[in-house]
């Protein structure tokens, strides 16, 4: 794995605005994870655990994913510093390799963004679900005003939901739930909450 550039941002990642922005993707998530007491969850591309931690209480266990040492290390910090025990940390890369791994939920907080090959990792992560397991996407709407070479400037709804099925999703619902100023690239956005059934 290159010396990918959230090593270097791992220690001053969680700035207020990003604080600020995890709590409204908190809440969103949060009734998304009623009844989900006995459930595993993994968060892929987990960073600092900004968004997972903050359910760790809904869920039987977590299990934060990330390709940045860096990252993890500041979320393990966290999880000791608040004595939570159903949370561990995993360093490594779906688009790379996929290790052996079972989940009842994943969530992909502002990550697919990041991945150029969208499909191969929604298929990878389909793969990791248990049958009737959920995938949560927090992500961008698709926005004109963002050029970037290695971002996508978010995602149609319309898309998103065609890719899913493609790699096997039964359902998905999408809904656009924040809007917020210069939160995408400095840009004003809004972002959506996706979540399917394998």
């Amino acid at each position: 794995m290159e010396n990918n550039v959230f090593e270097q941002m791992a220690k001053r990642y969680d700035t207020e605005e990003r604080i600020e922005l995890a709590k409204v993707i908190v809440k969103e998530v949060r009734p998304e994870l009623r009844n989900c007491k006995s459930k595993s969850l993994l968060d892929y591309g987990s960073g600092t655990g900004l968004v997972s931690l903050e359910v760790s209480d809904l869920v039987a266990d977590i299990l934060l994913v990330d390709s940045s040492k860096e990252m993890l290390e500041v979320a393990k910090a966290k999880i000791s510093h608040k004595g939570i025990n159903n949370s561990k940390v995993l360093y490594s890369d779906f688009t790379q390799e996929t290790p052996e791994l079972k989940a009842d939920i994943v969530l992909m907080s502002l990550v697919l963004l990041h991945i150029p090959d969208t499909k191969k990792i929604l298929q990878e992560l389909f793969n990791i679900l248990n049958i009737g397991g959920k995938l949560l996407i927090i992500d961008f709407d698709k926005n004109d005003k963002i050029h970037h070479p290695k971002v996508h400037n978010g995602f149609s709804h319309d898309e998103l939901k065609k890719r899913l099925s493609e790699v096997g999703f039964k359902s998905t619902e999408i809904k656009t739930f924040y809007h917020g100023n210069h939160i995408f690239m400095n840009q004003d956005a809004s972002m959506f909450l996706s979540s399917s059934i394998k």
